[in-house]
């Protein structure tokens, strides 16, 4: 199979049918062999129903529900999993991402051999300050913090190489940094293209300003993961070590100038040198101890499903 075309969604009735059939008319004048898996990730309106009766009229239609909303990183996951094609493509279902993008981005992957194909809405769209701005603010601190070249991480449609998105483990809310997981994972051959963007013609957007303050966090996390995710001793145990040894310091000098430089001076426990001993090196056990729970738990962790599939279609 030539492409598996993986969309997640959240209450997007009225666009489903419209995105069915232009992703269909691309991949028949194409003469690609496809699939269009839709996860349904807890929508509350009539969605559903008409991924059923897409399925029920087009056999290359699959589709997954979720018993709630999981997140969209938990429905890539999913869609990820049960994808066949050779190439990977994603894409929202608000209309907002062009389908006639995919058979370019398809040759970036197999005939550039690119691992992955990142899209940029170079024009957008959207609210200049409630999208555009943050957006901007973002994308720079990601590609600073991750080292990955690109000017728009969020953007819903990408590309992938097959063996991308069977080896990367997409959770929590790291759906924004898929392209870094994969440079982390050991895909380098990253690449990027400008694709157009859309005005939404359905409905409203499902993301408020706080996906911006998610994502930074996000990107904290995906720092630390990326760097002490298999050794957490290394960041917490130096810590903790840095902070025990500058507190003993202290304790150690107090110590040597009561017994022996001043020992009519001041009592220990008058001087702020004392206090700062005592934070810092209780600071520093604490971050050693931090480390060692983090190498228990690493070595002790077992996976567990993050979400609840309710049904399928021609899986």
């Amino acid at each position: 199979m030539n492409i598996s075309v993986v969309i997640p969604l959240l209450n997007e009735q009225e666009s489903l049918t419209e995105l069915h059939d232009w992703i269909a008319k691309v991949m028949q004048s194409n003469r690609f062999s496809y699939e269009i898996i839709f996860i349904d990730d807890g929508s509350t309106d009539e969605s559903w129903s008409t991924i059923m009766q897409l399925s029920q009229k087009d056999s290359n239609v699959k589709g997954i529900r979720f018993l709630k909303n999981f997140g969209k990183s938990q429905a890539l996951h999913a869609g990820f999993a049960k994808a066949e094609g050779d190439v990977v493509i994603t894409m929202d279902a608000d209309l907002q991402d062009n389908p006639e993008e995919i058979p370019e981005l398809y040759n970036m992957i197999v005939v550039e051999k690119l691992d992955l194909v990142s899209g940029w809405k170079k024009k957008r769209y959207d609210s200049v300050i409630a999208k555009n701005i943050p957006s901007k603010l973002f994308n720079w601190a990601a590609r600073r913090t991750s080292g990955v070249k690109l000017n728009d991480f969020n953007c819903g449609l990408k590309a992938y190489n097959k063996s991308v998105v069977k080896n990367i483990d997409v959770n929590g809310e790291m759906h924004r940094y898929i392209p870094v997981l994969a440079k982390n994972a050991g895909f380098t051959y990253i690449g990027e293209k400008v694709v157009q963007h859309q005005a939404r013609k359905y409905g409203e957007t499902k993301f408020g300003m706080d996906r911006f303050i998610n994502g930074f966090l996000d990107l904290i996390t995906i720092w630390f993961l990326s760097r002490f995710g298999k050794r957490p001793m290394h960041l917490f145990g130096a810590l903790g070590v840095i902070m025990f040894g500058i507190g003993f310091a202290f304790a150690f000098y107090l110590g040597i100038d009561k017994l022996f430089l001043n020992p009519s001076g001041r009592l220990i426990t008058d001087r702020p040198q004392f206090y700062i001993a005592l934070t810092t090196m209780i600071l520093g056990s604490q971050f050693f101890v931090a480390g060692f729970l983090g190498e228990l738990i690493l070595r002790s962790k077992r996976d567990r499903s993050r979400y609840l599939i309710k049904q399928e279609l021609n899986f």
